[in-house]
């Protein structure tokens, strides 16, 4: 049950929950290809620091109703520039990419000219995690430090506002 279940949501994934060791979980798109996920990380792409390096990684895969239905391992394959593999997964992963400057072929080449990196992960068949055995509280985390948050000022009054 659990095996067929994390293959029909990987099939369907576009957004999954990654997280390296006890790093993390960050929501990384991704490209389900013959039952793995295909991700993209690097300069100009998505943040996945620990990824690339990783050999290991926890993948959280949401159903049809958004909710958490599966939490697997994954096994974690750099993909090499110049490979059969990027050969035919690149232009696909570009294809696929929302928002992107210019053709697929230039984006291809700019992530081997970056130095982005593709990642191959494939689940783990030794026990995935699903319903009933998935944790019961919601997994929430406090927002990372980063710089784009700022404190929020007050607005500004002209004049004096009445309460009612």
């Amino acid at each position: 049950m659990t095996a067929a279940l994390v293959e029909e949501a990987v099939k369907k994934a576009a957004v999954a929950w990654i997280n390296v060791g006890a790093g993390p979980a960050r929501a990384l798109w991704c490209l389900p290809v013959d039952g793995t996920l295909i991700v993209v990380s690097g300069p100009g792409e998505q943040t996945a620091p620990e990824l690339p390096e990783a050999t290991r990684a926890t993948v959280r895969l949401r159903g049809d109703t958004g909710g958490l239905i599966v939490i697997c391992e994954t096994a974690v394959a750099r993909i090499a520039p110049g490979s059969e593999d990027w050969a035919a997964l690149a232009p696909q992963l570009a294809a696929k990419r929302l928002n992107a400057s210019g053709t697929a072929d230039d984006l291809v080449a700019r992530w081997e000219n970056d130095g982005c990196a593709i990642v191959r992960l494939t689940p783990a068949t030794d026990q995935p995690a699903a319903a009933p055995a998935l944790p019961d509280d919601a997994q929430a985390a406090p927002p990372r430090e980063t710089p784009a948050r700022v404190p929020v000022r007050r607005p500004f009054r002209l004049h004096r506002v009445r309460r009612r």
